[in-house]
């Protein structure tokens, strides 16, 4: 009998403060077809720490992917996709802005910092968990990602 190897689970880092969507997003990505870890910072300064591996977050895994809110408490989420982006250590994990703004100019400002794309979160129930199954649908099995950890 040949055994299937075991394939290492996506880890997202979701960085929301909003109990309500940290569990939609949770309940969008229950379903999904691959193994996916959600880690969750309720700030930007704990998404900095997680990212960073610091204090508590030493043993962090280093996410592929991150789900960025942009309001968010202690450190904007512009101010963390800015940090992300100009470190050479993460500047290569994509980004996806998740935010409730409509606003043109977090969409200009966020593309301008490098985010990898931008996503308006819908108000509605259903349709919010939609918009988080079409990210892990494109993001985790039409994109190929960049090894985890890579420097070059």
């Amino acid at each position: 009998m040949q055994s299937t190897p075991l394939v290492k689970p996506i880890d997202i880092l979701l960085v929301e403060d909003n109990p309500g969507d940290v569990d939609l997003a949770r309940e969008g990505l229950e379903s999904s077809k691959m193994r996916v870890t959600l880690n969750v910072a309720g700030d930007g300064a704990e998404a900095m720490a997680f990212l960073r591996r610091t204090g508590k977050h030493a043993k962090a895994p280093r996410p592929d992917l991150v789900l960025l809110d942009l309001n968010l408490p202690k450190k904007d989420g512009r101010e963390v996709l800015a940090e992300i982006k100009s470190d050479e250590d993460l500047k290569r994990i994509p980004v996806v802005i998740l935010t409730t703004s409509k606003d043109e100019e977090d969409v200009l400002k966020t593309y301008n910092l490098h985010a990898n794309c931008y996503i308006t979160k819908p108000i509605d129930l259903h349709q919010f968990i939609k918009v988080v199954k079409s990210i892990e649908d494109f993001w985790l099995t039409i994109v190929k990602l960049p090894p985890n950890g890579a420097k070059k």
